[in-house]
């Protein structure tokens, strides 16, 4: 049944509102090509950015009790060798949304225009990762930052912006608004939540990085809570993510305003099946 609910996000026309979130999952063709087969609507790969990064140390990535806490510091080959990748992923036969992150609006827009010559049907802005400073969320606490990194990459590509938000913020509505305005597309919302894990053997933090962001069910109603209240406040279709599981969690989130849903550490840790 749902294999059947076409859904359209911004031009983008999907087989169903299932999408592949960002992340460690979409780094590759060949695993993508597996989501894809699996029935997903569309794919998001992992973000990109200028310049090849290492990321953290490890640990970067553990389980807790209510969720999966990462903070793998954007570990990315840079674009410039990933368009490589792009172009493989053009043989999916369904929408192919890149992730970009940059540390200044020219960053983003270099990242964004060399993905849409590879073959992005979509650029997702990421201005939500919660532990790299000077990119992600320290960006996109900002209106002001946000309002220009969206206006920059609009004036630059033809394909759907899609600007993912983060939780961290006192009022996600301005910032929706802010990249809306802006000439966003559409809105994902959310990103992870800014958490930490504590090693009472050791007494120190788990993660090498200390902070990391929260995913999983633990984050769903405040998933919940941030897509209800920016469809309340903008026009755009929005993108909700963050904590879903099950049909119900992708229902729910849909009731609270979301055109469509990605999912990202459900696949990672239970798998296709």
């Amino acid at each position: 049944m749902l294999g059947q609910i076409e859904t359209e996000i911004a031009d983008l026309r999907l087989r169903n509102p299932l999408i592949l979130a960002s992340g460690i999952l979409g780094t590759s063709a060949d695993y993508l090509m597996k989501i894809a087969q699996a029935g997903a609507g569309a794919v998001t790969t992992k973000s990109v950015g200028p310049t090849p990064r290492e990321g953290y140390k490890n640990p970067t990535v553990i389980q807790v009790e209510c969720g999966i806490l990462n903070a793998v510091g954007l570990p990315n080959p840079g674009i410039r060798a990933f368009v490589k990748e792009i172009r493989e992923m053009r043989s999916l036969e369904i929408p192919l949304i890149v992730s970009v992150y940059g540390f200044s609006p020219e960053e983003y827009v270099e990242v964004a225009v060399m993905a849409v010559e590879a073959g992005a049907d979509a650029v997702e802005l990421n201005l939500s990762c919660p532990h790299v400073k000077g990119a992600g969320a320290e960006i996109g606490r900002s209106p002001e930052m946000v309002s220009l990194v969206v206006e920059k990459v609009k004036e630059s590509v033809d394909r759907p912006i899609f600007a993912k938000l983060t939780p961290n913020v006192a009022d996600i509505k301005e910032i929706a608004v802010a990249a809306a305005s802006s000439g966003a597309d559409a809105i994902t919302a959310i990103n992870t939540v800014r958490a930490m894990a504590i090693d009472v053997e050791t007494c120190r933090p788990i993660l090498a990085n200390k902070i990391g962001g929260l995913s999983g069910g633990a984050i769903k109603p405040i998933a919940m809570r941030c897509v209800y209240e920016i469809y309340e406040a903008v026009d755009v279709p929005i993108i909700g993510c963050g904590g879903v599981r099950t049909w119900r969690d992708a229902v729910e989130l849909m009731l609270a305003g979301a055109s469509a849903v990605q999912i990202g550490s459900a696949i990672a840790y239970e798998g296709l099946s």
